[in-house]
């Protein structure tokens, strides 16, 4: 990337009653693009965001704004605005002067106003709303006035904090396509906050995922999903299968009791690793004709594939196939070696990627104990 840096957090912790939300993290984020925070609730996305906008101070660290550290300016001295999932319009006005309202209180000429505000009920596709009750409006076209009112002073960096958080799928799903337009076309940086994967992967250049305070790693959305550097990244973005394994040299990876070929190098020789096998990468065959056999143990249509859980070596496989199986059919497994992806142990190593948990009884049983909470 290009384009110069906008915004550096340099080692920024923040602590709340001696519990620490974010422990050092650093980041440059640069200009014109779409960054978007993933992580889990709790992982400190929200408070980097509120640290970045002003409304939280860190406990040590610097915040630098073009080159200018920001720690002390306060939130409406700096040259971003923020959109919230509960839009904070104000009721008693209408559409159009909500969305002047920045404008009023800089004195704008109302010619110019007129001309600014009819451009943004454009962008976000309300035109003609413009004396239109705010109380009347629905989800989507509320948030849409909230990006307008956000965006009519020409911010440098737009800080959006789970702003569709409260709209249907498939109105989330348009309003996706139409930030990222408004992103292209406005060239204002984009720093959004999400726990929704899908909407990560869909409209941001960059992905900075975060757990426990910390980041786990930032990379584009395809390095995100196809190179994760430890089991939550695995984990978190997409579905994966993660077993353990022993990498017994170059291009070579012991586990589930075989010997495969992979494209990774560079660990020490018999290092115990972590093998990452994504569900739609696993080919079906008759049994004795993969590399692995296991039996069948649930299948469930989702309406593109099939997801087959087999218990290969009691350790529960999460495949996705065009193909049917039947449960309790003992099935052959083939993976090629690009679809073997090794990571280094970490401390989430051994939580996740066993689907011997997954199940719609399961699911079915902790659904009813949240009930009785």
């Amino acid at each position: 990337m290009n384009e110069k840096k906008i915004i550096e957090l340099k080692n920024v912790a923040k602590s709340y009653d001696g519990e620490m939300i974010l422990d050092h993290i650093s980041l440059d984020v640069h200009e014109k693009e779409f960054v978007t925070f993933l992580g889990p609730s709790g992982c400190g996305k929200t408070t980097t965001l509120r640290i970045i906008a002003g409304f939280v101070t860190p406990d040590t660290g610097d915040v630098v704004f073009d080159g200018t550290r920001i720690n002390d300016i306060p939130a409406y001295k700096r040259h971003v605005n923020t959109v919230f999932q509960k839009y904070a319009l104000f009721p008693h006005l209408n559409v159009y002067e909500n969305i002047a309202f920045a404008l009023r209180l800089n004195k704008v000429s109302e010619e110019e106003i007129f001309e600014r505000v009819e451009e943004m009920l454009a962008m976000v596709n309300l035109r003609g709303f413009e004396k239109r009750d705010v109380n009347l409006l629905s989800g989507g076209q509320q948030q849409r006035v909230a990006i307008a009112r956000a965006l009519i002073n020409k911010p440098k960096v737009l800080l959006l904090d789970e702003p569709l958080g409260a709209l249907d799928l498939k109105l989330r799903k348009d309003m996706q396509n139409e930030l990222k337009n408004i992103q292209r076309k406005t060239g204002i940086t984009f720093i959004y906050v999400t726990h929704d994967q899908e909407e990560a992967l869909s409209m941001s250049d960059t992905v900075v995922v975060m757990a426990d305070g910390k980041i786990q790693q930032i990379g584009t959305p395809t390095d995100i999903y196809n190179e994760p550097q430890n089991a939550f990244v695995a984990d978190f973005i997409g579905e994966s299968n993660i077993i353990d394994g022993i990498m017994l040299d170059d291009y070579k990876v012991r586990f589930s009791g075989h010997e495969f070929e992979c494209l990774d190098k560079g660990f020490d020789k018999n290092e115990r690793v972590d093998v990452v096998v994504r569900p739609e990468d696993v080919d079906v065959t008759k049994p004795g004709q993969g590399m692995l056999d296991g039996v069948v143990t649930s299948v469930t249509f989702k309406g593109v594939h099939y997801e087959i859980i087999v218990n290969i070596n009691n350790f529960k496989w999460m495949i996705q196939s065009t193909d049917y199986v039947e449960p309790n059919q003992n099935i052959g497994i083939y993976i090629e070696p690009d679809a073997i992806h090794i990571m280094k142990r970490s401390e989430y190593s051994g939580k996740f990627g066993d689907y011997s948990s997954f199940s719609d009884e399961l699911e079915k049983l902790s659904d009813a104990s949240e009930e009785e909470e």
